[in-house]
């Protein structure tokens, strides 16, 4: 994307780099003065799934989590890219019912499940997938709540024209200091607006959602209610089955506030820190994308010993084959 950016990760194979990875990363506080960072951080990226928490503040600042009796499981669903487990789908079914709506109404498409035994459960009974397995589904049913209380029929509910939509955009624009001219929207995988803005900005919008303190009592609630929930159910951020987001919300006891986008966006919020850490690798690799967030959180000693001891599966710099051989290695650039 940026050829000036650092070089974040080298794949070695045997005694030669195979691939490298480069990127930029930023850590800001609340106020958005940067702490750290390397590359060109202040460049616009596409957020994709990464902003999911702020898009579902309207729905709690509007009354619709409320009017629809959204709790922690559906607060978390709404934050949420999962692998379609049960617990991620019959929940999102269930909020469905509740708005006299059914999974024809999710407009994200049909895609198969990520967690690995759900998809081969599905194959293996001859059915097929569905919009519920989608990962943005607990979004798009959130957006949909959101839009019942607003008054936006259901077929609109992805359109930027919709009220729904307008207050997500106003959520974004206020919690990144955006400024005109600083983003863009296009559209996402899973249908919905997607926002484009620097990524500075994106780690400001996180570190605020983790940190409200100097935010309207309104706003502050609705942050600390999806933070709750992701802390109290860190499998439905993500899913059980290898998945960084649902790993660090659990080992940390929810103080990270994690989440990924596609085309390796990460970002996350550190409660009680007072900061935001977003990452962009350039080149879309998502392997890449986990080691390095590891990196970077034992670089800005943001996870503890202790911590990183319970993470090692995610920070092993040894590659091997599909028959179990050492055949390379990773090499973080993060100095």
């Amino acid at each position: 994307m940026y050829p000036d950016n650092p070089v974040l990760l080298r794949r070695w194979r045997g005694q030669s780099v195979e691939s490298q990875h480069r990127g930029a990363w930023v850590l800001v506080d609340s106020a958005g003065d940067v702490v750290d960072g390397a590359g060109a951080f202040r460049r616009p990226v596409f957020a994709r799934s990464s902003t999911k928490s702020i898009q579902a503040l309207p729905l709690i600042e509007s009354g619709a989590a409320s009017a629809f009796g959204l709790g922690p499981v559906e607060l978390a669903l709404a934050c949420s890219s999962h692998n379609a487990e049960d617990c991620h789908t019959q929940p999102v079914t269930q909020l469905l019912g509740r708005l006299g709506l059914d999974s024809g109404h999710l407009l994200c498409g049909a895609t198969a499940p990520g967690d690995p035994n759900v998809r081969r459960q599905l194959f293996a009974s001859g059915e097929s997938p569905s919009a519920l397995h989608h990962n943005c589904s607990g979004k798009h049913a959130a957006f949909l709540a959101l839009a019942a209380h607003l008054g936006d029929a259901p077929a609109s509910y992805l359109d930027p024209a919709s009220a729904g939509q307008a207050a997500v955009r106003g959520a974004m624009v206020d919690m990144c200091d955006l400024l005109d001219g600083d983003w863009e929207t296009a559209i996402d995988g899973c249908s919905a607006p997607t926002f484009r803005l620097p990524l500075h900005k994106l780690a400001l919008g996180l570190a605020r959602v983790a940190n409200p303190d100097d935010l309207t009592a309104a706003r502050r609630e609705a942050c600390n209610s999806l933070t709750a929930a992701v802390a109290a159910h860190p499998e439905l951020v993500a899913g059980n089955h290898k998945r960084l987001c649902t790993a660090l919300s659990r080992v940390t006891g929810g103080r990270l506030f994690p989440k990924v986008g596609a085309e390796a966006i990460y970002v996350i919020g550190v409660r009680g820190a007072d900061r935001g850490l977003a990452l962009k690798v350039d080149d879309g690799n998502l392997v890449a994308m986990n080691r390095i967030v590891l990196g970077l959180l034992e670089k800005l000693k943001l996870v503890s010993r202790n911590e990183l001891d319970e993470l090692r599966n995610w920070t092993d710099d040894t590659l091997h084959n599909d028959a179990g051989l050492e055949i390379g290695r990773t090499e973080l650039g993060l100095s």
